[in-house]
Protein backbone atom coordinates (compact mmCIF):
# COMPACT_ATOMS: atom_id res chain seq x y z
CA UNK A 1 0.00 0.00 0.00
CA UNK A 2 2.88 2.35 0.71
CA UNK A 3 4.10 1.72 -2.81
CA UNK A 4 0.73 2.83 -4.20
CA UNK A 5 0.93 6.06 -2.21
CA UNK A 6 4.39 6.82 -3.59
CA UNK A 7 3.12 6.10 -7.06
CA UNK A 8 0.19 8.49 -6.64
CA UNK A 9 2.43 11.12 -5.09
CA UNK A 10 4.88 10.76 -7.97
CA UNK A 11 2.07 11.18 -10.50
CA UNK A 12 0.69 14.18 -8.59
CA UNK A 13 4.18 15.71 -8.45
CA UNK A 14 4.69 15.13 -12.17
CA UNK A 15 1.31 16.76 -12.93
CA UNK A 16 2.22 19.76 -10.78
CA UNK A 17 5.57 20.09 -12.56
CA UNK A 18 3.90 19.83 -15.99
CA UNK A 19 1.28 22.40 -14.98
CA UNK A 20 3.96 24.80 -13.69
CA UNK A 21 6.02 24.28 -16.86
CA UNK A 22 2.98 25.08 -19.02
CA UNK A 23 2.22 28.16 -16.95
CA UNK A 24 5.85 29.30 -17.16
CA UNK A 25 5.77 28.78 -20.95
CA UNK A 26 2.61 30.83 -21.20
CA UNK A 27 4.18 33.62 -19.15
CA UNK A 28 7.30 33.57 -21.32
CA UNK A 29 5.15 33.88 -24.44
CA UNK A 30 3.30 36.84 -22.89
CA UNK A 31 6.59 38.54 -22.01
CA UNK A 32 7.85 37.96 -25.56
CA UNK A 33 4.65 39.45 -27.04
CA UNK A 34 4.84 42.42 -24.70
CA UNK A 35 8.48 43.01 -25.62
CA UNK A 36 7.58 42.96 -29.33
CA UNK A 37 4.74 45.42 -28.71
CA UNK A 38 7.04 47.73 -26.77
CA UNK A 39 9.65 47.57 -29.51
CA UNK A 40 7.02 48.33 -32.16
CA UNK A 41 5.69 51.25 -30.12
CA UNK A 42 9.20 52.55 -29.59
CA UNK A 43 9.96 52.26 -33.31
CA UNK A 44 6.73 54.10 -34.17
CA UNK A 45 7.58 56.82 -31.67
CA UNK A 46 11.10 57.12 -33.10
CA UNK A 47 9.70 57.34 -36.64
CA UNK A 48 7.28 60.05 -35.51
CA UNK A 49 10.14 61.99 -33.90
CA UNK A 50 12.19 61.70 -37.09
CA UNK A 51 9.26 62.85 -39.23
CA UNK A 52 8.74 65.83 -36.92
CA UNK A 53 12.41 66.74 -37.08
CA UNK A 54 12.48 66.43 -40.89
CA UNK A 55 9.67 69.01 -41.08
CA UNK A 56 11.56 71.27 -38.72
CA UNK A 57 14.76 70.97 -40.75
CA UNK A 58 12.81 71.75 -43.93
CA UNK A 59 11.52 74.92 -42.29
CA UNK A 60 14.97 75.85 -41.01
CA UNK A 61 16.42 75.43 -44.50
CA UNK A 62 13.75 77.69 -45.98
CA UNK A 63 14.26 80.36 -43.32
CA UNK A 64 18.07 80.30 -43.62
CA UNK A 65 17.77 80.73 -47.41
CA UNK A 66 15.36 83.62 -46.93
CA UNK A 67 17.71 85.24 -44.43
CA UNK A 68 20.71 84.79 -46.74
CA UNK A 69 18.75 86.36 -49.60
CA UNK A 70 17.56 89.15 -47.27
CA UNK A 71 13.91 88.21 -47.76
CA UNK A 72 13.59 87.83 -44.00
CA UNK A 73 15.27 90.13 -41.50
CA UNK A 74 17.67 88.70 -38.97
CA UNK A 75 15.39 89.30 -35.99
CA UNK A 76 12.40 87.48 -37.38
CA UNK A 77 14.52 84.68 -38.83
CA UNK A 78 16.50 84.22 -35.62
CA UNK A 79 13.27 84.15 -33.63
CA UNK A 80 11.71 81.52 -35.86
CA UNK A 81 14.88 79.40 -36.15
CA UNK A 82 15.51 79.46 -32.40
CA UNK A 83 11.99 78.29 -31.63
CA UNK A 84 12.20 75.58 -34.29
CA UNK A 85 15.59 74.32 -33.15
CA UNK A 86 14.42 74.24 -29.54
CA UNK A 87 11.56 71.97 -30.58
CA UNK A 88 13.80 69.35 -32.19
CA UNK A 89 13.40 65.96 -30.55
CA UNK A 90 16.48 64.15 -31.79
CA UNK A 91 19.11 66.87 -31.32
CA UNK A 92 19.88 69.34 -28.55
CA UNK A 93 22.45 71.94 -27.41
CA UNK A 94 22.15 73.76 -30.74
CA UNK A 95 22.39 77.12 -29.00
CA UNK A 96 26.09 76.34 -28.60
CA UNK A 97 26.52 75.46 -32.29
CA UNK A 98 24.78 78.61 -33.52
CA UNK A 99 25.45 81.16 -30.79
CA UNK A 100 24.82 84.37 -32.77
CA UNK A 101 21.32 83.31 -33.83
CA UNK A 102 20.37 82.37 -30.29
CA UNK A 103 22.02 85.47 -28.87
CA UNK A 104 19.91 87.70 -31.12
CA UNK A 105 16.77 85.75 -30.22
CA UNK A 106 17.48 85.98 -26.49
CA UNK A 107 18.15 89.70 -26.86
CA UNK A 108 14.89 90.46 -28.69
CA UNK A 109 12.41 87.98 -27.25
CA UNK A 110 11.24 90.56 -24.71
CA UNK A 111 10.19 92.99 -27.47
CA UNK A 112 6.51 93.36 -28.27
CA UNK A 113 5.03 91.60 -31.30
CA UNK A 114 1.67 91.37 -33.06
CA UNK A 115 -1.18 92.94 -31.08
CA UNK A 116 1.09 93.98 -28.22
CA UNK A 117 3.21 95.94 -30.69
CA UNK A 118 0.15 97.63 -32.18
CA UNK A 119 -0.89 98.81 -28.73
CA UNK A 120 2.46 100.58 -28.19
CA UNK A 121 2.83 104.28 -28.81
CA UNK A 122 4.75 105.33 -31.89
CA UNK A 123 7.67 106.42 -29.69
CA UNK A 124 7.80 103.04 -27.90
CA UNK A 125 7.69 101.18 -31.23
CA UNK A 126 10.49 103.35 -32.57
CA UNK A 127 12.56 102.69 -29.44
CA UNK A 128 12.10 98.92 -29.83
CA UNK A 129 12.91 99.12 -33.55
CA UNK A 130 16.14 101.00 -32.82
CA UNK A 131 17.10 98.42 -30.19
CA UNK A 132 16.35 95.56 -32.59
CA UNK A 133 18.22 97.16 -35.51
CA UNK A 134 21.25 97.88 -33.33
CA UNK A 135 21.37 94.26 -32.17
CA UNK A 136 21.02 93.03 -35.76
CA UNK A 137 23.86 95.28 -36.90
CA UNK A 138 26.12 94.18 -34.05
CA UNK A 139 25.54 90.50 -34.72
CA UNK A 140 25.09 90.46 -38.51
CA UNK A 141 28.57 89.17 -39.41
CA UNK A 142 28.35 86.35 -36.86
CA UNK A 143 24.78 85.53 -37.92
CA UNK A 144 25.93 85.27 -41.56
CA UNK A 145 28.51 82.69 -40.48
CA UNK A 146 25.92 80.82 -38.40
CA UNK A 147 23.53 80.78 -41.36
CA UNK A 148 26.04 79.03 -43.58
CA UNK A 149 26.84 76.48 -40.90
CA UNK A 150 23.18 76.05 -39.97
CA UNK A 151 22.10 75.48 -43.56
CA UNK A 152 24.74 72.77 -43.99
CA UNK A 153 23.86 71.24 -40.62
CA UNK A 154 20.12 71.17 -41.39
CA UNK A 155 20.69 69.58 -44.81
CA UNK A 156 22.98 66.97 -43.28
CA UNK A 157 20.65 66.16 -40.37
CA UNK A 158 17.65 65.95 -42.67
CA UNK A 159 19.57 63.50 -44.86
CA UNK A 160 20.35 61.26 -41.93
CA UNK A 161 16.70 61.18 -40.82
CA UNK A 162 15.14 60.30 -44.17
Amino acid sequence: MLENNWFYLAIAGALIIVALALYAGKLLMLVKQQTKQQQAAQAAHQAQMYANDVKIYDSVIIITRAMKEQQCDYSEGSWRISVLLDSLQTTNNLDQKFPAIFELYNSIKHLSILEDRKSLSKQQRMKQDVERLKLEADLSARIDEDLITLHQFAEQQKGTLT
